[in-house]
């Protein structure tokens, strides 16, 4: 009797410290995702000043925005590290230290914010927005992975919408305080705020990583076994059509629309005068929305079939591309309505609904994600989807000069819309692309088991 009340005391001692643990992860990736949300601060300020300070043309401005983003492509690199590779501590927390230490996110800022003649040149600011983008594309990988892992464990779906509810937090309060302080202080004060942000966070992950301190490391196999178990778990999970043509249709309704936002916040600041605040409110308002909409998916739309879903958010996306052309044509002032009021409520949505329609994706491709490849896996489909939004940047680019759009003049801003306009429609042609719901538990659990069965030859074979 005194032996079985002692095991199940010590069984309820090591669930309480499992909950623990749980709960000081969740809450470290939560802190994550809600300082990736604010990055928006030290980026309105950066645009501000490439636009205002630099002089730079819409071009160069959309090269800079688009170009930040190459770190992110090898983040699959950085995903097959974290699965194979363990640091000494606990599964991918030291990864997210690494992710936000001084040598990356805190030392590019701090540069901008410290060292003036950094922020003059395009090379050396180009330099140091790599490099934070660098560091904040490990953290990524790492905090994805912990996120479908534990969703996986503990058989909890769709925890991805608390993620973005995380992301839209923070992008609402970064764009609020970045609009009202953009005038009342200078660029690189706000590039120091950030900075002093990060390193509280970084104090913040290392005192978890401390706590978390049990070790695990894989049993029996070297660093380069791990590798090729991990990658050619990820080769055979993306070859299966549940995964494929899903991530396909998302990738490619991403690539095909060209990106305009350079051109069209220089038209603002140049053409129509707006305040950097009104800009920034415009974004709080995008991201009430991002947050509302992904709560009322949570609680409501995950019922609806996803192919009659996202085909809808394409179709109300396409058309509110077309906002931005009445803003340019001015027919808002036509009916009376001031280009503050009609930035303020409508500029946002079309980036709002770019970004939404990603999340029944993300829930969908978590659920498939083979156990054991987290990283790796969530690690692929981010990078590729961040590679379809460089297409559309670089199509945007491309489209810009091949229009003559540049600073001063912007008579052919309207025509760059209204081909936005009509590629947004183009992947509702393939549509049936999507499943019209989530795969049942059971065909789930057979794409996983036939994934990880294919591991396990795989590691008994030299390939």
């Amino acid at each position: 009797m005194f032996v079985g009340h002692a095991a199940g005391g010590a069984v309820n001692v090591a669930k309480q410290e499992r909950g623990k643990q749980a709960r000081a992860m969740l809450s470290l990736c939560g802190l994550g995702y809600w300082v990736q949300g604010f990055r928006c601060f030290p980026w309105l300020a950066l645009n501000f000043h490439m636009s205002h300070n630099l002089n730079f043309n819409p071009s160069t401005l959309q090269l800079v925005q688009t170009s930040a983003n190459f770190p992110m492509i090898a983040k699959p690199l950085y995903g097959i590290l974290s699965d194979a590779f363990y640091i000494a501590g606990p599964h991918r927390i030291p990864y997210i230290c690494i992710g936000v230490s001084v040598l990356l996110q805190i030392l590019s800022w701090g540069q901008l914010a410290l060292i003036p003649v950094t922020g003059q040149t395009l090379p050396s600011l180009m330099a140091c927005v790599l490099l934070s983008n660098f560091g904040a594309s490990i953290e990524e990988v790492s905090k994805d992975a912990l996120v479908t892992e534990h969703g996986q464990k503990h058989r909890i779906k769709g925890l991805q919408s608390y993620s973005f509810m995380a992301l839209a937090v923070g992008g609402i309060l970064g764009n609020f305080l970045g609009g009202y302080f953009s005038h009342k202080l200078q660029p690189r004060t706000m590039f120091l705020i950030f900075s002093a942000l990060l390193s509280f966070q970084l104090a913040i992950s290392s005192s978890e990583c401390l706590d978390l301190s049990h070790r695990q490391t894989p049993t029996g196999k070297s660093i380069t076994d791990n590798i090729r178990k991990h990658l050619s778990g990820l080769m055979i999970a993306i070859s299966e059509d549940t995964i494929s043509k899903p991530l396909t249709w998302i990738l490619t309704s991403i690539a095909m629309v060209p990106i305009l936002s350079g051109s069209t916040f220089c038209y603002q600041i140049q053409c129509l005068n707006l305040d950097l605040s009104v800009i920034g409110m415009s974004k709080v308002i995008g991201q009430l929305m991002l947050l509302s909409l992904t709560l009322i998916y949570d609680h409501h739309w995950k019922q609806i079939p996803m192919r009659k879903l996202v085909g809808g958010i394409q179709f109300v996306y396409a058309f509110s591309l077309l906002l931005d052309l009445i803003l340019v044509r001015q027919i808002n002032a036509g009916i009376h309505i001031s280009n503050e009021v009609f930035t303020l409520c409508f500029s946002g949505l079309a980036e709002t609904l770019a970004h939404f329609k990603i999340l029944p994706f993300m829930v969908l491709l978590a659920t498939l994600c083979p156990q054991g490849c987290e990283g790796s896996f969530t690690s692929f489909v981010a990078s590729t989807v961040c590679l379809s939004s460089l297409v559309g940047g670089f199509w945007g680019v491309g489209l810009a000069a091949l229009l003559g759009i540049k600073g001063g003049d912007y008579t052919s801003l309207p025509v760059g819309l209204l081909i936005q306009f009509v590629a947004a429609l183009l992947p509702l042609g393939w549509i049936h692309q999507l499943p019209m719901s989530c795969p049942a538990e059971k065909e789930m659990k057979k794409c996983i088991h036939e994934t990880q069965g294919f591991e396990r030859v795989v590691g008994s074979v030299r390939i």
